[in-house]
């Protein structure tokens, strides 16, 4: 899993930390440290770094609110690719395809894990990536929902790789 490999990350935001958003998701402090280790380990590896960004009309994700910006604390490089979306699926209507057309492994992580995060993964497992979600690089609005969806993913598309980092990097 080398040069043919990408890292995809899904909507990490401004949005999620601002708490004065209706998105605002309280603890941040230990997805951001993992999945900076998680970019820096990519790099390392040659991977292709894709993010994603989500757009809507107006409010939090309006396209020119600071709060659809990616975080200033995700260790984003000029050369990292930015893809923005209009719907819950990073593929629909974007240039994905286009970016992964010579990937054969994605390795994904982002923000919510019941939504763009599933999505994404339900949409690369149709177009038959092999495909590593980091579950402790990955947030939902409550941990339930979280696990729920790891756990539903896991069980419907058993090729999955479902790792938290530290077994990913072994």
């Amino acid at each position: 899993m080398h040069t043919k490999t990408a890292l995809v990350l899904v909507d990490f935001q401004n949005a999620w930390t601002d708490d004065q958003s209706e998105y605002y998701i309280w603890n941040f402090k230990e997805l951001i440290t993992k999945t900076n280790y998680l970019l820096n380990y990519a790099r390392n590896m040659w991977y292709k770094i894709i993010f994603t960004r989500h757009i809507e009309q107006q409010w939090d994700f309006a396209e020119h609110s600071i709060n659809s910006h990616i975080m200033d604390w995700i260790e984003k490089t000029s050369t990292d690719i930015v893809i923005q979306k209009h719907k819950i699926s990073p593929f629909y209507k974007t240039k994905m395809e286009e970016e992964l057309h010579w990937i054969e492994n994605v390795v994904v992580c982002g923000i919510l894990t019941n939504l763009c995060v599933r999505s994404f993964v339900q949409d690369a497992y149709d177009r038959d990536y092999k495909i590593v979600l980091i579950k402790d690089c990955c947030v939902a609005f409550d941990k339930k929902i979280h696990e729920f969806t790891l756990e539903d993913l896991k069980h419907t598309r058993e090729e999955i790789d479902i790792l938290e980092l530290e077994a990913f990097l072994e």
